[in-house]
């Protein structure tokens, strides 16, 4: 099924779960039983998320992962086609189980998560073609099918369409893999951290430059902003964000690459496009239920307007 309205269309790559999410007053501590006041259950994961941040933003978004042959891979591909997301480039995996989280989130928006992936998911890959890439605008990958994601960021690039890595924490060697075959690069700060070895944000993006000189780089910090450098020019910049009251940041990181994607899609300028990144990542934070928080186009621009005529304007100004 997925998604029948206009915009730029994405196709983004890697995790396909399902999250049983459990909302309690207090991270648990040691033994015991704990009593949520809240849950639900979705089918997210980074790739899954960011592609259902796209169909919110108003663009069309295609999803490629795994899931197994059983009742909760029927179930993720099912929730995720509801969603608008189309889902017809999935594979199904024989034998395979599908992957599962669970994830504990307290009162301050903090989270433990408990993932079990299969694998055996991954054993078979897809193919991936020139003819298979040009019907989009943009790809995304996670780092959870990396031989997968190094193909279809190679073609990408080949086509001269946006190649975008979503840097998250992962193996070192999987992050080293990856990377030289993207356009454009979001780490998280812990990833961004592991590979460079330095605490400080603003000492990272110089190092990550000098190794990947070509590439669009950013490093988000939730909400302390996000700075970032441009291909082949080592200034550093930065863009501050709008701070709200954290409910749940499950999947605000997936939010930020997916409207960040679709940004590049609509050959957005840097600046602009983080912008708008950050105030969509931030308002899925006010919401519990990991992606469903994600805003439309239209909430993300009113609140990225309301709080730039707050901040009397300095967002606006170059770094």
């Amino acid at each position: 099924m997925g998604d029948k309205q206009g915009g730029k269309h994405v196709l983004c790559v890697g995790a396909a779960v399902l999250d049983t999410l459990f909302r309690v007053y207090d991270m648990p501590r040691g033994e015991g039983k704990v009593l949520p006041y809240e849950m639900l259950q979705i089918a997210e994961g980074m790739a899954s998320s960011a592609a259902y941040a796209v169909h919110r933003m108003g663009g069309r978004a295609s999803l490629w992962g795994a899931v197994g042959d059983d009742e909760t891979g029927s179930r993720i591909l099912r929730d995720l086609s509801e969603s608008g997301i189309n889902t017809s480039g999935m594979t199904v995996a024989a034998g395979a189980r599908s992957a599962l989280s669970t994830i504990i989130i307290d009162n301050r928006g903090e989270r433990l998560i408990v993932p079990f992936y299969d694998q055996r998911l991954h054993e078979k890959k897809r193919s991936c073609t020139p003819e298979d890439i040009a019907p989009f605008d943009a790809v995304l990958v996670d780092v959870r099918w990396p031989e997968l994601a190094l193909d279809v960021l190679n073609v990408a690039r080949t086509l001269g369409k946006p190649a975008i890595l979503d840097g998250d924490v992962a193996p070192v060697e999987i992050l080293e893999k990856l990377a030289p075959a993207a356009s454009h690069i979001v780490f998280s700060e812990p990833a961004a951290a592991r590979l460079t070895g330095l605490e400080t944000m603003k000492d990272m993006l110089p190092v990550l430059h000098a190794r990947y000189p070509q590439t669009f780089l950013a490093v988000t910090a939730g909400p302390q902003g996000c700075w970032w450098t441009e291909a082949g020019d080592p200034t550093v910049h930065f863009q501050s964000t709008m701070q709200v009251e954290a409910v749940d940041t499950l999947a605000a990181g997936d939010i930020f690459h997916g409207t960040f994607a679709l940004a590049m899609a609509e050959r957005m300028e840097s600046r602009a496009a983080i912008r708008l990144s950050s105030v969509a990542a931030a308002l899925k934070c006010t919401v519990f239920g990991g992606r469903a928080g994600a805003p439309t186009r239209e909430e993300t621009e009113d609140a990225m307007r309301q709080w730039l005529e707050r901040e009397g304007g300095p967002a606006l100004r170059a770094s």
